[in-house]
C-alpha cells in the first residue's frame, strides 16, 4: 500500500528511481520527483537516444555537451534522464521521442502527456 505522501508513478504505484549515474531529477535525487517550483515538470523518465539528443539540441536544450562548471558530464545514448513532460510530448509529436520507463515516470507527467502516449514509448521493462 502506498502512503499518501509517497511519490506515485503513472501506473499508480510507488515511484521507482530513474538514474543515479548520471544523477537526475529536479532535486538530483535519482527520481523524477517534482514540486511547485519545478516549472518544467521534470517528470518523464526517458532513455536517451542519439536521435532524441540531436533533436533536443536542435530545439535549444543541449543535453549532450558536458558542462563541468555545473558538474554535468553530458548525456549519451542509453543514459536515463528525467525529461520535462512538455519536451517529451513535443519530441513525440515530431516522431523522435525517447523510450520511457513508466514505473519511474511521476504521475504529474499525466497533467501534460496522456498515458496512451507514454505507453507508446514505454520500454519493454517499463
Amino acid at each position: 500500500m502506498i502512503k499518501m505522501d509517497e511519490p506515485v508513478n503513472v501506473l499508480g504505484e510507488a515511484l521507482q528511481p530513474c538514474s543515479t549515474a548520471p544523477m537526475t531529477g529536479f532535486f538530483r535525487d535519482g527520481h523524477c520527483n517534482t514540486c511547485r517550483e519545478d516549472n518544467g515538470s521534470h517528470t518523464v523518465c526517458a532513455e536517451m537516444t542519439a536521435e532524441f539528443l540531436a533533436y533536443s539540441k536542435y530545439v535549444g536544450n543541449d543535453l549532450s555537451t558536458p558542462r563541468p562548471e555545473f558538474g554535468f558530464a553530458g548525456l549519451k545514448p542509453g543514459d536515463q534522464w528525467c525529461l520535462c513532460a512538455s519536451r517529451f510530448l513535443q519530441a513525440h509529436d515530431e516522431g523522435c521521442a525517447p523510450k520511457v520507463r513508466l514505473k519511474a515516470t511521476h504521475a504529474r507527467a499525466l497533467d501534460i502527456v496522456p498515458l496512451n502516449v507514454l505507453r507508446e514509448s514505454a520500454t519493454a521493462t517499463s
